[in-house]
């Protein structure tokens, strides 16, 4: 088998404005980064060996260790990329003809091709400002510091009462106001509401302002706050109700019991929901998510009514009705148990028409509903096991839509080789992360393999100037002819380049290439986790809005 090195030169014409640039025998840290690739983190200590250069492809090329291959694919004429008007003239005249072609139109000479810019400050302030410091830990740690300020004070205020502790009723009230803003900001019609509402930005206001309101989508840190939150005041009232009952001010060992039961499912919650362990078993945390947030939610109902009866047995109180009446706790526990059971008030099964694509992806088709725009739906075969969530395509007659799925796990190649005639569906469709493109005037869509599926339902239902970037294994071969139709027809000049032909190309190179071309405002950046982050890191760190969706989103 050839090896990278040699694969390498063979790429390297004699050409004056090739060799301008570099070849594998000068290819040095100095010139890369000139270039405007980052080479920090691939030339540190990693010498230029056929070895290092083969382990991943994809990595390499985003951090600028083979700059001649991103040359020849960004659009040396040699480079094979799908050609929409040849697709179409074809389609027309001989279906017979191969579908991928030399395309003059999108290929850009070497001598042509504008070096990304040079990253924004230095290392340790990017990894600061695009790593920890991002939108969705600025909204947990701006949730939990207004938390834990109150918590702080509930604390000193009441440090010489005796006996001594805040009012165990405030601090299972600021327990359940947590929860309860954890429940809703998660809810599908407060979710579209508020993509709603940022979405009437209007142009007219500043793109620094319109860049920040994009960033909607990271709402998932304010979930994550309050649930996090809530389990510290409800840790507080546990400590409190255990030392009155040590002391025996409170001889209600049931409550005690519960107390720390619950304490323990919402302990096991978050410790699931941490990244590390959610990326590494999806199924557990959802399952664990689920079923120990309804028990919690059964137990915060025990807790109560045993809270209530105790206060009802004391001299002088009132009735177990008023007790509960009484206590704020009792309406905020009423809208939590109202917001969990309202997405499963519309969980039915629906038919589903499939349409196998290839062996590696297949669009179904439901009737059941009409489709807004830019919608996402989570379906399931076993509702109390698992939920997919995928972007939603509405259908030109505008009375029906279809989902695009592909061989991305388990439960997604079972699907393409056993196609179901029906699948569950529970709640109403939510607002997916391109619906926030809308705030901008041009944009530059970026997107890999079944990722189309999400950006043809945005450029679907709301057409507007876009440039579109897809790479995929054999497009066509893979999704089928209909699919590259609705693709040509989103954008005739989209660069859709067939991997199986040129390998892995450098995404971020190509999207500032196209972003320059279209003079876009922004990108977006729809494929999978790994990529999706290298994409918007490598473009925000540049000062270029863009955008895709997080581990939360």
């Amino acid at each position: 088998m050839e090896s990278p090195v040699k694969h390498l030169e063979g790429l390297v014409t004699d050409s004056e404005e090739v060799q301008s640039h570099f070849t594998v025998q000068t290819l040095t840290t100095a010139k890369a980064s000139d270039s405007g690739y980052s080479t920090e983190d691939t030339f540190r200590d990693i010498p230029i060996t056929s070895s290092s250069m083969s382990s991943s492809l994809s990595d390499d090329l985003e951090k600028g260790v083979e700059p001649i291959l991103i040359h020849r694919q960004v659009g040396a004429n040699e480079v094979k990329a799908f050609d929409c008007e040849t697709y179409a003239k074809e389609r027309r005249h001989d279906t017979t003809q191969p579908t991928i072609v030399r395309d003059q139109r999108n290929g850009v000479p070497p001598g042509h091709m504008v070096n990304l810019p040079v990253k924004r400050g230095n290392r340790i302030w990017r990894g600061l400002r695009y790593n920890l410091f991002t939108v969705y830990q600025r909204l947990f740690a701006m949730c939990l510091i207004a938390n834990m300020a109150a918590f702080i004070f509930v604390l000193a205020q009441n440090r010489h009462a005796t006996p001594w502790g805040p009012n165990r009723n405030h601090v299972a009230a600021a327990a359940a106001a947590n929860v309860l803003a954890a429940f809703l900001i998660r809810q599908e019609h407060v979710i579209n509401s508020l993509y709603a509402i940022c979405c009437a930005t209007p142009w007219w206001l500043p793109l620094r302002f319109r860049r920040v309101i994009a960033k909607l989508y990271h709402f998932g840190g304010v979930h994550s706050s309050c649930a996090v939150s809530a389990t510290v005041w409800f840790i507080l009232f546990t400590a409190l109700i255990t030392k009155d009952f040590a002391s025996g001010d409170y001889n209600q060992p049931g409550v005690v019991a519960t107390a720390y039961l619950l304490m323990t499912l919402l302990l096991s919650i978050c410790i699931f929901a941490v990244p590390k362990f959610r990326m590494v078993s999806h199924n557990t945390f959802e399952a664990v998510h689920r079923f120990a947030g309804w028990t919690a939610v059964g137990l915060l109902w025990v807790l109560i009514l045993m809270v209530s009866q105790a206060a009802s047995d004391m001299p002088g109180a009132g009735s177990l009705g008023i007790s509960m009446v009484k206590s704020p706790v009792l309406w905020i526990l009423v809208a939590i148990t109202f917001l969990t059971i309202l997405p499963w008030l519309r969980l039915r099964k629906v038919e589903a028409f499939p349409e196998v694509l290839s062996n590696h992806a297949i669009r179904i088709h439901f009737k059941y509903m009409k489709m807004g725009p830019i919608l996402g739906l989570r379906i399931s075969d076993n509702p109390l096991k698992e939920w997919h969530a995928f972007a939603s395509i509405p259908a030109a007659d505008g009375q029906s839509f279809s989902l695009i799925v592909s061989d991305a796990g388990d439960w997604t190649k079972k699907q393409i080789r056993e196609p179901a005639p029906g699948y569950w569906v529970r709640g109403i469709p939510i607002t997916g992360v391109l619906r926030m493109a809308i705030v901008f005037k041009r944009i530059v869509m970026v997107t890999t393999g079944s990722g189309i599926g999400p950006v043809l339902s945005m450029l679907v239902s709301h057409p507007m100037p876009c440039r579109l970037l897809w790479s995929t294994p054999d497009p066509e071969k893979t999704y089928g002819e209909n699919i590259m139709e609705s693709v040509c027809k989103a954008d005739p000049d989209a660069m859709i380049i067939n991997t199986r032909a040129t390998g892995r190309p450098d995404m971020v190179a190509l999207a500032y290439q196209l972003y320059l071309q279209s003079n876009a405002e922004a990108v977006f950046c729809i494929s999978n986790a790994n990529l999706t982050r290298k994409v918007v890191y490598g473009l925000e760190s540049r000062g270029i809005p863009a955008y895709g969706p997080i581990w939360d989103s």
